[in-house]
């Protein structure tokens, strides 16, 4: 990446930091995913029990295989996983990428089974978020219509689903085998300090 187009990325991600600390979020700066993954293990104390949804991020930053006390919400049983996902409301530490997150601080995601946006909601202690540049955006709006055209597609590709964007690459707004169950935009954390967003001057996800 040209060095002026990370300088200036950086600055947008500094105005993102500034206005997370206003809505009660903590936010940090790190210039690589080696520097993310790093960052992120830093904030995992010993014997804390750590879950995770589903995210193209964490996986590109390789920081599964670090953890040891782990409830997988992507375990390859589906019964497995589904029961992780239930207990992972009990979890000490909660990872997952963000679909977008706006210039004004807001996350913003579109989930199918609802089990990544229901623990950033609620129940986990700790909830750490990361996100690469490509999903930083100007507003609530554009951040829909980046996840539907960006997300949506490759990750309906990656579970092997039939979806009309799977098979377009255009959303249709469909329903049944939908990608697209649940949005929801985190304006707030009702907990001071209990979200922390790693925004990295990379592409990581999608």
């Amino acid at each position: 990446m040209n060095e002026h187009v990370k300088e200036a990325n950086k600055k947008r991600i500094e105005a993102i930091i500034k206005n997370l600390e206003t809505r009660n979020m903590s936010g940090y700066y790190c210039e690589t995913a080696e520097d993310a993954k790093n960052k992120i293990l830093s904030m995992i104390s010993e014997g804390d029990l750590v879950s995770w949804g589903g995210s193209a991020s964490l996986d590109e930053l390789g920081i599964k295989k670090e953890l040891k006390n782990v409830l997988d919400g992507t375990a390859p049983s589906k019964e497995e996983a589904l029961e992780n996902r239930r207990k992972a409301f009990m979890a000490d530490v909660y990872l997952t990428g963000t679909n977008a997150v706006t210039m004004d601080g807001e996350l913003v995601n579109i989930d199918k089974t609802g089990n990544r946006v229901a623990a950033m909601c609620f129940g986990p202690k700790k909830v750490i978020v990361v996100a690469g540049i490509n999903k930083i955006v100007e507003n609530e709006d554009a951040a829909v219509g980046r996840i539907r055209t960006e997300a949506c597609v490759p990750n309906a590709i990656r579970l092997g689903l039939m979806t009309p964007c799977a098979v377009t690459g255009k959303c249709a707004h469909c329903l049944g085998q939908s990608m697209c169950c649940y949005t929801v935009t985190t304006r707030a954390s009702a907990i001071k300090d209990r979200i922390h967003i790693i925004l990295v001057n990379e592409h990581l996800g999608y």
